[in-house]
């Protein structure tokens, strides 16, 4: 979560919870963000309670006219770059499910794409994987605790603002 955003983000939770609750709320909300594990190994770590969805993704390309999905690291190197075509639907969360027409896809064979877009939610949410069956499991198996989300690389500050807003909203309000 970047620092320069932190202000929003607690400007938001105060609107929320108010302010003696605030710095609480937004630790919660960036924690639930910034999960370091997935799999079994998240499922050890919140076994107790709490939770945080992991990615480890920088950009993601969508090319409409071709059925490609592109992805690179924070560095900007390709991880991956494979045409797509639709499979069915996620009946857990209502994800669009996608598998890959490159037999040696590994790892990004299915993405399961949520179907926030940038004009009502102002963010994607999305889950990749080499297993489709293993990818419909949320706090089980080899992707638990594996749930990406991202904002367009041509966002302006009030995509940015109404982005936080929302999370805040939808993760706080009682």
């Amino acid at each position: 979560m970047a620092d320069e955003y932190q202000q929003t983000w607690l400007d938001d939770c105060t609107a929320l919870v108010g302010e003696e609750n605030a710095e609480a709320a937004f630790e919660k909300l960036s924690s639930m963000v910034t999960g370091d594990v997935y799999g079994e190994d998240a499922v050890e770590a919140y076994a107790n309670g709490g939770d945080a969805y992991f990615c480890d993704l920088a950009t993601l390309t969508f090319d409409g006219e071709t059925s490609t999905i592109s992805g690179t690291d924070k560095d900007g190197n390709e991880l991956f770059s494979h045409t797509y075509h639709y499979i069915g639907m996620e009946p857990v969360r209502g994800l669009y499910e996608f598998e890959s027409d490159d037999a040696d896809s590994g790892e990004f064979t299915y993405f399961f794409l949520a179907p926030d877009t940038s004009a009502e939610t102002y963010h994607i949410e999305f889950r990749y994987g080499s297993d489709a069956d293993a990818l419909s499991q949320y706090d089980a198996g080899d992707y638990a605790y594996w749930l990406a989300s991202g904002i367009s690389t041509d966002c302006d500050q009030t995509m940015i603002d109404n982005c936080i807003e929302l999370f805040c909203t939808e993760n706080l309000a009682g």
